[in-house]
């Protein structure tokens, strides 16, 4: 998928097909960076990696990789031991003294809690420690033809944030709910792709064994 795919939808439903067009391929392209974007603060599974990351030796708290806007997964000590999660509150009362510990091969790793790009490890970490992990890549601004960091299926999704970011700055159709109507269709379908990840991504998700159509 390519930004001129969704460029050539949006210019069918927003009737700007004929040459002089109202909007530019240049304005549109923007608008498809920005609903990347978008897309990316709402959905930042659609956008996850894996990869690795040095450690700070001697260091309880690490940084993702550059490029991340968050932090997903930390899986594993790079060929070696799992790292289990658990979050800074349960080590802080069961074991107070973890910050200072000696340094050994990560066991635990905690989320920050409002730093979604850094995370805490236990214990702290030895030289040359590298962890594999999963985080959300940020979007890079793609070219006309480039391609897009989304499988074609949400092509329309990006179709419906793009027309609602061109009727947005139109009175005209901000007062007549044209904008609203495309932002809600778009909002709508990511919510419902997630929600359906519960059902397709999950042993539980499907209906019980006992259940009757």
């Amino acid at each position: 998928m390519t930004p001129q795919d969704v460029i050539d939808d949006v210019r069918v439903l927003i009737n700007d097909t004929t040459i002089t067009y109202r909007y530019s391929d240049t304005a549109l392209l923007q608008f498809v960076n920005e609903a990347m974007g978008r897309i990316a603060v709402l959905r930042p599974d659609l956008f996850s990696t894996f990869g690795t990351v040095a450690c700070t030796a001697g260091a309880v708290i690490q940084s993702a990789p550059t490029g991340s806007f968050r932090l997903m997964e930390v899986m594993r000590i790079q060929n070696g031991a799992a790292v289990v999660e658990s979050n800074r509150e349960t080590m802080d009362q069961n074991l107070p003294s973890w910050p200072s510990d000696t340094a050994a091969a990560a066991s635990v790793w905690m989320r920050h809690p409002r730093d979604p790009n850094k995370f805490f490890i236990y214990p702290k970490a030895p030289s040359s420690q590298t962890l594999e992990i999963e985080y959300a890549l940020s979007p890079v601004e793609v070219a006309i033809g480039g391609t897009l960091a989304l499988p074609d299926v949400y092509l329309p999704v990006l179709v419906d944030c793009v027309v609602f970011l061109t009727q947005s700055i139109d009175n005209e159709h901000v007062n007549s709910g044209r904008a609203k109507l495309f932002y809600d269709s778009f909002t709508q379908a990511l919510g419902v792709s997630g929600q359906n990840r519960i059902v397709t991504d999950t042993e539980s998700g499907g209906l019980p064994e006992e259940a009757t159509v």
